[in-house]
This record gives structure tokens, sequence and C-alpha cells, in this order.
């Protein structure tokens, strides 16, 4: 889903958050680990944690263009990994993080 309200991006910085709730086959896959990993590789910061619904949360502040890449990302994962759906919302940027972390 392409960030097409720039009312969330920050004037100063170009940066926005984005939250993801994964559903499918994403705990015991190395999902979260493998979000990190890509997250540093882009440059993105926040976290990805389980839920004891069994979906993944994946919060995320970054440049547009690359959270738009990570969102690409999380519809495959990693190779045992088997995503259903990914539901995607935006939120203000906040320099909350300054790294990616799992949880």
């Amino acid at each position: 889903m392409a960030i097409t309200d720039t009312a969330y991006v920050d004037s100063v910085t170009g940066k926005v958050c984005m939250r993801c709730f994964v559903s499918g086959r994403v705990q015991g896959v190395y999902y979260r680990a493998s979000t990190r990993a890509k997250a540093q590789e882009l440059g993105v910061v926040g976290f990805a944690r389980n839920l004891p619904d069994g979906r993944v949360e994946v919060f995320a502040c970054g440049r547009r263009d690359r959270l738009e890449a990570l969102e690409a990302w999380l519809w495959d994962g990693p190779p045992a990994a088997r995503v259903s759906d990914v539901t995607t919302s935006y939120e203000d940027y906040v320099p909350s993080h300054d790294d990616f972390r799992t949880a």
C-alpha cells in the first residue's frame, strides 16, 4: 500500500511511521529476525513482536520509499513463512527508536 496521505510525513525529515499486522504462518519461522535484518538493510527503525493471536506486529519508521519496500517484503517474509494478510496503517513520525528490535 503506497503512502498517499502526506499528512503523516514529517515536513523536516520526510519520514513517516507505519504499523503492520502480519497474519498467516509467521511465528516460529524466523519472521521477526528476518524482518529486523531487512529493516536494518533498508535503514528503517522500529520493532517486530509476536502477538498472542498468532500475528506479528511490525512498527517501522523511516523514509517513505524504504517503508514501502519493507511492506512489500512483509508479504513474502522468510522462506518458511506463509503470509496470508498484511494490514497497514500510517502514523506521524515520532523519533522514538534508534534501531530495529525484536520483542
